[in-house]
Formats: structure tokens, sequence, C-alpha cells
């Protein structure tokens, strides 16, 4: 079975919508299902006026057409809701060609931080994108929860995964800083909360990695801190597995990969009980959750190291790619050719 799936989200990009996709082509490999991508390359792009770094897709809809009907897909999955998605969705529905759809990314709350636009607004343009869809596919039972009393319809779960072999406590380096370490992975971004983080009076050392437009303002403001940059693979593997507690303080994530990235390197969590910590975490001991985001972080230090190794090794990416392929096999397409189960 060849599946198409449409992402305004792609390299060089480093977050969980890229990581995602390109874990589950390699696992659905080994499945007996080849993934292509309808990516951004080849098309004109524009600076995102909100983050100069990242780029928006201005995909033609001739060229999109193009794409499909050369890639001549027996399933299409549009993973999101940018222009990219909005022109393969507007292609399926012209066609009759069903389609699925995962729902990765809070915008209404990535927006309202940003722009006066009320919650509510997004919510329903987002539930009208995804009511075209066979099934939406989410991360957690939270999401679905959530997105079901918003009215959003036809729902599925699809988990996460982690690569147990690439994230692993042997991986640790000696960074040198004062422990406790605390470490913090994403997008320098006002949605990632990691002010929330960086102003808790922690003993040890506070550490992020990654970049983002928030990046110059957080380094004035907390000067103490260890910004170490964009990490991916072994870099981010090493520096990763020699922390001592992972904080996550975001509350708008969907998921966050990198908690199981974490967990797999043997470091427990600290959270907020918000949807993602609460769903990978649950009633498990790997982690603490709590509204007091410090007693979050000294709770994780008292943590086995062990227990979240072992809660890891349980999270695969073949689970993950058995779940989306069950999705995907309610779709079939026919374009110039007979339609053939999947």
């Amino acid at each position: 079975m060849r599946v198409l799936i449409a992402t305004d989200a792609w390299h060089p990009q480093v977050n969980g919508v890229v990581r995602t996709l390109t874990s589950l082509a390699r696992s659905a490999r080994n499945l007996g299902v080849t993934i292509d991508f309808l990516s951004p390359e080849g098309f004109p792009s524009i600076p995102l006026p909100t983050d100069p770094n990242l780029r928006l897709a201005l995909p033609g809809r001739r060229e999109i057409a193009q794409r499909i009907e050369k890639a001549q897909p027996d399933a299409i999955h549009i993973a999101t809701e940018g222009p990219i998605g909005h022109v393969v969705r507007a292609y399926c529905v012209k066609n009759g060609l069903p389609f699925t759809t995962s729902y990765t990314t809070r915008f209404p709350e990535y927006i309202s931080a940003r722009l006066p636009i009320p919650d509510d607004w997004s919510y329903a343009v987002l539930r009208h994108f995804h009511s075209a869809a066979t099934v939406t596919m989410v991360s957690t039972p939270s999401l679905m929860a959530e997105l079901s009393q918003r009215k959003f319809k036809n729902l599925g779960m699809w988990t996460r995964g982690v690569d147990t072999e690439a994230f692993k406590p042997e991986h640790a380096i000696d960074l040198g800083f004062p422990r406790p370490i605390f470490v913090s992975v994403g997008r320098i971004a006002v949605e990632k909360n990691l002010e929330a983080f960086l102003s808790l009076d922690l003993p040890g050392t506070k550490v992020v990695i990654g970049e983002g437009p928030q990046e110059a303002e957080l380094r004035r403001r907390f000067p103490e801190a260890k910004f170490l940059g964009l990490m991916e693979n072994r870099q981010l593997a090493a520096h990763l597995a020699a922390a001592d507690a992972f904080v996550f303080p975001s509350r708008t994530d969907t998921f966050g990969i990198v908690q199981l990235e974490a967990l797999a390197s043997g470091v427990p969590i600290a959270a907020f009980p918000v949807t993602g910590p609460r769903d990978v975490i649950g009633n498990n001991p790997i982690g603490v959750l709590s509204d007091d985001l410090r007693a979050a972080c000294i709770g994780a230090l008292r943590i086995s190291r062990e227990a979240c190794r072992a809660f890891a090794l349980t999270r695969s990416w073949e689970n993950s790619a058995r779940q989306f392929i069950r999705h995907i096999n309610q779709v079939a397409i026919g374009n110039t050719r007979k339609p053939r189960a999947v």
C-alpha cells in the first residue's frame, strides 16, 4: 500500500510533527506500507509573520493536483491545516476522494497568544477543515475528549512512540554544570511557556535546548540559564540523558514527543497537569504533575531513572504505525484506475 501524506511542516524544521512523520514512514515500511510526502519542497514560500525563521509554503492548485496524480496513492492523509493541507483537502473534496487528517497542533491557542482572535473562532475553522475527513487522528484520550466537546466528529486514536536505541541512559555525557540539571527542549516561543520554567527558584542548573523567536528576550531576562541552541539526534540524546529532570512547561502541546525521548533516556518529567503530560505520565511513577511547577521539579528528582526507561520501552514507533495504518485502511482511492481495498 502507498500512502501520500500532505504536510506543511517539514525539514529543516525540528519539531514533533516532523519527527513523528519521519518515524512513521520508517516504521510503516517494515509493515509493508510505503509513505510518500507532499511537503513544502519545491513550492515558493514566505516567512511566517510571527516567526521569520519558519517559512510558509505557497502551493498552487495545479501543482498540488499534479503531485497527487503522479504519486497515485492508495490513501491520502493530511497532517497539517496549513496552505498545503487546505489545497489538498480542496482537491480531495472536489474529486470525491476520501482522506484522513490528524490534529497535532493547538493553533487556536498559538494564535490567541499572538493576536486578539477568540479561540472559538479558530476552533470553528478547524472543525470545518476536519469535518470532511473519514477519520481525524488525535494523539491522546484527553485531546479526544476535548475535541469531542468542541463538536469534532470521526475522531480516532493515533499515539506516538520513541526510538529507544537512539535515546538511552548510556548516551549521557558530562555537561560540567552544577547539579541537579533541569533541562527543557523545544522551540523557544511564547506558546511553550518557558518563562514558567526559567523563573523558578531551583538548585543546580537550568538548561534550554532549542531555538526560536523568544530566545533573545529570555536570554536577557534569565542570564543564569544555559541556552545550548538547536540539537538533534545523537547530540540531543547525549544532553537529554545527562539531565536529572526534564521540565515540560507547555500548556498547549497536544502530546510532546520529547517527553518520551527523555523517559527513554532515563530522565523523569516535571510538568503541569494538562493534555500531553497527563496522558503520557498518567499514574505511572515516571514524573510529577503539579500546578506548582517548582514542586514538580523537586519531586521528579526522587523518581527512579530505571522506571522511566522501562516505561519508554513499551512505547514503540511500530505500535504507533500500526494504529495509523488501521485508520488508513478505512480509505480507498481510485484516480484513473479501479479502486482497490487497502
